[in-house]
């Protein structure tokens, strides 16, 4: 299996719609319409933002090359704005990076508020058989608040090396093996294998994941009933990162902790919890970016006020109680720094304290601008003689780090039907549209470039694309739709011979050449 995850892994995969109130993708309108909706929506105007400041936003996102997924903005518990760049919906779940760490925070909220643990019990309490021989004096004051608060004391962040475990040493063991070169409590210092540790602590004190934990606490009560969170071999919710939930869901999450862990009249979460893991708990910079302004337990502090759940790429629940709002944004950024400062600069000051007057001219160009967001594969030509020439033809392929034997490309109609295949392992089969993306059925165990050589990958549905650049070179272009990723391959034929080149959407958006050698093969006579 891994071979064969290698393969798709190098071949990374890289979409939108947007709406308001009935303004959804028409492509997937029936099954927006079955998914029912817990948020209330409502105008921008009546919740005192005007459709005029969204469409400028809007503008300000064009123009800022950053690649967004998806958009809410929630106003006074209100949904006034919502948005997916087509191919991503919203009937599909976003992979949060980083934000997840919001969710393994609010997991120990739950077990402090119940009572199984404090933030103040030191960290090696719930790990007697995992403890290095010498316990040092700063590994013995560690605890749990500064795995929350990431002032654990390490040099460097932990999670590669974690994740690097040798067999039969668990994660747990190798974080605590590490050196706590600083006084805990001390130094800010961003550490994915903190959050990893807490999501350990959650199951060693309920004997449940993190995410069964919070199934009856935190999804059953907001109604996120489709989250995935991927677990390590040891049965351990990863905790830094590897949650994934619908957009409207990571909004929700966020309205949560604004209206102080209250939801539909019912406390759901500890006020005082909320307080607490939502101020400042250690300095991290010197306010002179998004992230310095202080950080909490697993959250960011906004510079306009608030705070947030942030991950890479740009993952973000973002709450700014003075705004009485929430801004929910998937996207894959290669400049986070500029996916928030649009928030600051374009959405943050144009909500006012009252109802703003409707402007019908304005309304129905949000409308259909909202109807029109979307990525479009590249379009260059839908035939070539060469298609002729190869259709449903096996190419062996030249032994590759990937372990993969032979492709194949069948044309029929307006597809271009790709299949790899691994000896003894069923086929990968990915159906491209010409000049169009095809989504629907290509549900495939495809891990993006990113955890190529990790010990985690997960599944994602992909929009896949084909077209002919010249006669003799076809484009292949896959979006891991519940990812944050794509990735496009370049098959280029000349006789009988195939190359195969790489391009991560990462290096794309970049404009950096992908690091991954080509790949090549000759056609089966």
């Amino acid at each position: 299996m891994l071979n064969r995850r290698l393969f798709l892994k190098k071949t990374g995969l890289g979409a939108a719609g947007i709406g308001i109130m009935n303004a959804f993708p028409g492509f997937s309108q029936s099954i927006i319409q079955s998914v029912p909706f817990v948020l209330p929506r409502s105008t921008p105007e009546k919740q005192g933002i005007s459709s005029a400041n969204i469409l400028k936003f809007l503008d300000a996102v064009a123009k800022s090359k950053q690649e967004f997924h998806s958009l809410m903005i929630i106003r006074h518990g209100y949904v006034v704005a919502e948005a997916w760049w087509a191919p991503y919906s919203s009937e599909h779940r976003q992979q949060l990076y980083s934000a997840s760490k919001s969710f393994t925070s609010t997991a120990i909220g739950f077990a402090v508020t119940e009572g199984l643990l404090s933030v103040d019990d030191p960290v090696i309490k719930f790990f007697p058989d995992e403890l290095p021989a010498e316990i040092s004096e700063n590994l013995a004051s560690l605890k749990v608040k500064h795995l929350l608060s990431m002032s654990v004391g390490h040099a460097k962040d932990s999670i590669m090396i974690l994740e690097a475990s040798p067999t039969g040493v668990t994660w747990e063991e190798t974080f605590l093996s590490q050196p706590v070169v600083f006084k805990p409590g001390t130094q800010f210092m961003y550490n994915s294998g903190a959050s990893y540790m807490l999501s350990s602590i959650v199951k060693k004190v309920t004997g449940q994941t993190a995410h069964e934990f919070l199934r009856p606490r935190l999804y059953e009560p907001l109604d996120i009933p489709e989250a995935t969170w991927t677990e390590n071999f040891e049965g351990v919710n990863m905790g830094a990162s590897h949650l994934r939930m619908k957009t409207e869901n990571l909004a929700k999450f966020g309205q949560l902790y604004l209206q102080k862990g209250k939801w539909n009249g019912k406390q759901v979460l500890s006020e005082a919890w909320i307080a607490e893991a939502t101020s400042k708990q250690i300095e991290n910079g010197k306010n002179d970016s998004s992230w310095g302004f202080g950080y909490g337990y697993q959250f960011w502090l906004n510079p306009p006020g608030g705070f947030r759940a942030d991950g890479a790429f740009g993952q973000f629940s973002m709450v700014l109680p003075k705004q009485d709002a929430v801004v929910a944004i998937t996207s894959e950024s290669i400049n986070t720094k500029t996916v928030m400062q649009l928030v600051w600069d374009e959405l943050v000051p144009a909500m006012t304290d009252a109802p703003v007057p409707e402007n019908l001219s304005e309304s129905s160009q949000l409308r259909k601008e909202l109807k029109a967001l979307k990525y479009d594969p590249p379009k260059m030509e839908t035939h070539s003689a060469t298609a002729v020439k190869i259709s449903g033809k096996e190419f062996t392929l030249d032994k590759n780090v990937f372990s993969a034997k032979a492709v194949s490309f069948r044309f029929v109609d307006d597809q271009c039907i790709f299949t790899l295949n691994e000896d003894g392992k069923p086929d990968i089969v990915i159906t491209n549209g010409m000049n169009y993306w095809i989504r629907e059925g290509n549900l495939k165990p495809l891990p993006h470039s990113l955890f190529s050589l990790r010990r985690i990958d997960f599944d994602s549905i992909v929009a896949a694309s084909a077209t002919w650049q010249n006669e003799n070179t076809l484009l292949l272009t896959w979006r891991l739709i519940e990812t944050v990723h794509s990735d496009s391959l370049t098959c280029i034929f000349d006789g009988d011979k195939l190359t195969i080149r790489f391009l991560f959407s990462v290096a794309r958006l970049q404009n950096k050449p992908d690091d991954r050698a080509d790949i090549s093969g000759r056609m089966m006579v």
